[in-house]
């Protein structure tokens, strides 16, 4: 097999392709021919030594995946080999072939695309969490969406829209307005237009009709949140998702007094850990939502696997619309 391996996490730069011995799944994993991979922002962070999870080296990066079993561990009875999954693992998945757990891969149902399976987990299943679980967003609220055409942010909109909510989504430049528009935004704020604080809050006033959204979705942070927060309408929900802008923002504790309003965490990979039958619902309810053509993944791009490096430094110039999947062969 093919991996890239980080054996110092100092960068992108540091990631080397290199030939690995195929490995053998012990007791309750699977070998994963791997068909495609997502690359998504926490996939920048642990190749820095930045992320909260810090395995241990050398490793191989990818956090999310689809292919094929192709070999079972002792133990492993809900799998088959030959079987089409998606897997969310952590690590692993910028290679030709990965060993995962296997009670973190989903068997995909006939027809499900390697590429939108493999953009499919993270951001859906974050955003389902964030919206439906922890919000309890309800059909004719208001949700503002940060960062709305990035994957998560894509996956937000179209969520809320299955349940019946209104979208205000808040991107970087028209063209990605655009794009938010184009997959059910009701409305739209171009940040780069109303950058200042007051500029931004008064663009939210106007759009709802002084009110504010009953829910904010938050995976940027930094200079955005603050006037997002006070923004917010009586009894609203702050979901706090990551932080792509860099700072970890203050948020003054007299704004949710004031506005009867919650800061909600949003953290998908630990519910997976804590609740597994509430993660294992969720997923089955999304990939029925996906049959039902209700949600479907935004692929700004596919590029081989061996151009990882390129596509982290277009991951990084934050001009990815959607999710952007590594393919193999």
């Amino acid at each position: 097999m093919q991996a890239w391996l980080c054996e110092n996490p100092i960068g992108v730069e540091a990631l080397q392709w290199k030939d690995l011995p195929t490995p053998q799944p012990q007791a309750g994993e699977v070998l994963v021919e791997v068909k495609a991979a997502s690359l998504n922002f926490p996939d920048i962070l642990i190749v820095q030594n930045k992320y909260q999870h810090k395995p241990p080296l050398p490793f191989v990066p990818g956090s999310e995946f689809a292919g094929i079993v192709a070999a079972v561990g002792p133990g492993v009875t809900q799998l088959q080999v030959g079987q089409p999954v998606a897997c969310l693992a952590g690590t692993g998945g910028f290679g030709t072939h990965t060993l995962a757990p296997a009670e973190r891969c989903v068997p995909l149902p006939t027809g499900f695309p390697f590429v939108d399976a493999a953009a499919f987990i993270m951001t859906y299943a974050t955003s389902y969490h964030a919206l439906v679980d922890r919000a309890q967003l309800q059909a004719g609220e208001t949700v503002l969406v940060l960062g709305a055409a990035g994957g998560v942010g894509t996956a937000a909109i179209q969520i809320a829209k299955a349940v019946g909510a209104r979208v205000i989504a808040a991107a970087s430049s028209d063209e990605k307005c655009e794009l938010c528009r184009s997959i059910g935004a009701d409305a739209v704020i171009n940040y780069t237009q109303h950058a200042a604080p007051n500029a931004l809050r008064e663009q939210i006033k106007t759009l709802t009709d002084a009110k504010g959204p009953e829910v904010v979705y938050d995976p940027v942070g930094g200079e955005f949140a603050e006037p997002a927060f006070r923004s917010i309408a009586w009894r609203g929900r702050y979901c706090v998702i990551g932080f792509a802008a860099g700072p970890i923002p203050s948020i003054p504790l007299n704004l949710p007094l004031l506005k009867g309003a919650s800061l909600v965490g949003v953290f998908w990979g630990e519910l997976t850990r804590r609740e597994p039958r509430t993660a294992v619902a969720t997923l089955q309810e999304l990939a029925k939502w996906y049959a039902q053509g209700r949600i479907k993944p935004v692929i700004d791009r596919t590029m081989p696997m061996a151009e990882l490096k390129a596509a982290y430094a277009h991951m990084g110039s934050r001009a990815v619309k959607g999710k952007l999947v590594l393919v193999n062969g």
